[in-house]
């Protein structure tokens, strides 16, 4: 049976919607990551679990039991929020102590829990500190060994490793990962960061607007976004407004501006409709020059700019028909082979092109949104 089933919630702050008839399940040791842009209900959905609010409709099961009226503290579930509430007046152990303690630990033991936290959050030398003398990345640690070492079996994180640096956010996210597993926790984990969410998440659920949009694992939803929204929103991407010049049963040609084909491997579009074409920034590559222009899939442009990004390097395209393009490559790979200014051609690979409808209010309004 599922650790955690919301079954059609909704809540609403006034005139807002932050959940719209949400169903979840999320199994006993399971590692999810929730994705979405700001007001997407993230929050809203922690809450919901871990009762700080109630749901306007809807049912919520803890290990298979209703938990609409259950008060927070007998729900069994420690939840991190975002920004900390830490106990002012307590040293940094004594905070973190307090759950074990609480929960009936002796002192002992629970000192040595707390202790053990401190060191997996890299606090352990502060533990005799206040919170008010903690950085905003240290109080968030706290914040996080605090929640883990409450001892219970289900962790609910509302954005943990925000306010971290880059080395020690990225160090944090495989020893959370490890905890989870060691200890067999169920843990719904909240973050902007697609990367952190990718790296760790046994599976991702992509909120927008109170709704899920798409859940799977991160091959499935990188790999496989079922609308322009997901493809944007997780990972780099390309994309182009065209319509469907042809088809047959192996596939489309999708014309672009000015003239531009593209073939893809979709044939579940009609002639004449008008589509969007979507390819990942990786996904494509640049060539220096061709033997015959009438190969498929090749668009000839100027390189407008260059980034270097650390692991990788992306080059901006400005394609002959008017249309932009990224191309992303390793840095061993791109570093010093192209220059600013230089013709080129991007070659595209049919099967690494997927084709969305084209939204009602145009392919830059849905952009704009996220």
């Amino acid at each position: 049976m599922p650790s955690i089933r919301l079954v059609n919630v909704t809540k609403n702050y006034g005139s807002i919607t932050a959940i719209k008839n949400l169903s979840l399940a999320v199994s006993d040791h399971e590692y999810v990551c929730v994705l979405g842009p700001t007001g997407s209900g993230k929050t809203t959905l922690l809450k919901l679990i871990a009762g700080i609010v109630k749901p306007d409709k809807g049912e919520i099961y803890i290990d298979g039991k209703l938990v609409n009226n259950l008060p927070p503290q007998e729900r069994n579930v420690a939840y991190v929020p975002q920004h900390y509430a830490l106990f002012p007046h307590l040293r940094v152990i004594d905070n973190v102590a307090f759950g074990p303690l609480s929960r009936g630990l002796r002192k002992e033991d629970a000192y040595k829990v707390s202790m053990n936290m401190l060191e997996m959050t890299r606090l352990s030398w502060r533990a005799d500190s206040f919170p008010h003398e903690l950085s905003g990345g240290m109080q968030q640690r706290l914040a996080l060994a605090r929640g883990l070492a409450s001892g219970a079996k289900i962790l609910l994180l509302d954005e943990p490793l925000g306010a971290l640096d880059a080395r020690l956010r990225v160090e944090l996210r495989y020893k959370l990962k490890d905890l989870a597993e060691k200890n067999k926790l169920t843990v719904i984990h909240v973050t902007h960061d697609q990367e952190e969410a990718m790296s760790i998440a046994d599976r991702i659920v992509v909120l927008r607007n109170g709704e899920i949009i798409q859940e799977g694992s991160p091959s499935y939803i990188y790999n496989e976004p079922v609308n322009i929204f997901v493809a944007h929103f997780v990972g780099g991407a390309n994309f182009f407004e065209g319509f469907v010049a042809e088809r047959d049963e192996h596939g489309s040609w999708i014309q672009l501006r000015n003239g531009f084909l593209l073939r893809v491997n979709d044939v579940s579009r009609h002639v004449g409709e008008k589509v969007v074409v979507m390819v990942r920034e990786e996904k494509t590559v640049i060539l220096k020059s061709v033997k015959r222009m009438e190969e498929t899939n090749l668009l000839p442009g100027r390189i407008e700019e260059i980034r270097f990004l650390g692991d990788f390097i992306s080059h901006h395209i400005l394609l002959d028909n008017g249309d932009k393009i990224v191309s992303k490559m390793p840095t061993l790979i791109g570093i010093g082979r192209f220059r600013v200014g230089e013709r080129v051609y991007v070659r595209l690979r049919p099967e690494n092109l997927r084709i969305y409808s084209y939204p009602p209010h145009g392919l830059y309004k849905e952009l704009e949104v996220i």
